[in-house]
């Protein structure tokens, strides 16, 4: 998964006005953001196995410190506490929690049988979803789309920079989606732990942009 945590974060917007899309971001890929930092320490490992499934040629040897279900929650509960100690809003906390959470189960139907439940156990799990080109683009997508949308009806740009920034962030989110389905596998298991640093970047991209736009008071009744 891919596209999808982010569409999660957009429409978590919603739930949590006075937060910044980019701590939402950050949450929201936080085991991602993780993984190439354990990768280049040594501590877990990835293969690249062209054709191992349609969508995705990544074979994830072993990951249960950033992406096992215990870890997951594990780093939910400290992501969350750290920003409630920050900020000290409940309720955005157990959302940003929940976002890092969140990530597990929406890779889960998406990977193949490799992700473990915690650390040292060997029973993974995965619906193995990226063996199929048009389901992984409806659901990537789809949840994309869906989070945009609650996001910009939500919000309205204040000024030019809110409206290109966000419209060039979609973009750049869109192209690296679409070009991991049809471009070459990365050259080496280096490669894509240095790339995949780069989501880091898209943290402080979505709070500028976010900064730069206001959130739209809902009426009622």
């Amino acid at each position: 998964m891919f596209l999808g945590h982010y569409g999660l974060a957009f429409a978590a917007k919603r739930a949590v006005p006075r937060t910044s899309l980019g701590t939402l971001f950050f949450a929201a890929q936080f085991l991602d953001e993780l993984w190439p930092i354990f990768l280049l320490m040594g501590l877990e490992q990835v293969h690249i196995s062209p054709g191992l499934m349609k969508a995705n040629a990544l074979d994830f040897a072993s990951y249960p410190y950033s992406h096992s279900l215990g870890m997951a929650a594990v780093w939910s509960v400290l992501v969350g506490g750290v920003h409630y100690a920050l900020r000290r809003d409940r309720r955005a906390a157990l959302v940003v929690g929940g976002l890092v959470l969140s990530h597990w189960f929406l890779d889960l139907p998406m990977h193949r049988p490799d992700l473990p439940l915690w650390p040292g156990t060997g029973t993974r799990v995965g619906g193995s979803l990226w063996n199929s080109i048009p389901a992984t683009l409806v659901i990537e997508l789809g949840l994309f789309g869906l989070g945009l949308f609650a996001y910009v009806s939500r919000t309205r740009a204040r000024d030019g920079i809110g409206r290109w920034t966000l419209w060039s962030l979609v973009a750049a989110l869109l192209l690296i989606f679409l070009s991991g389905l049809v471009g070459a596998p990365p050259p080496s298991e280096r490669a894509v732990a240095i790339v995949t640093l780069g989501l880091w970047l898209f943290v402080p991209w979505a709070a500028w942009a976010d900064r730069h736009r206001d959130v739209v008071a809902t009426t009622a009744g």
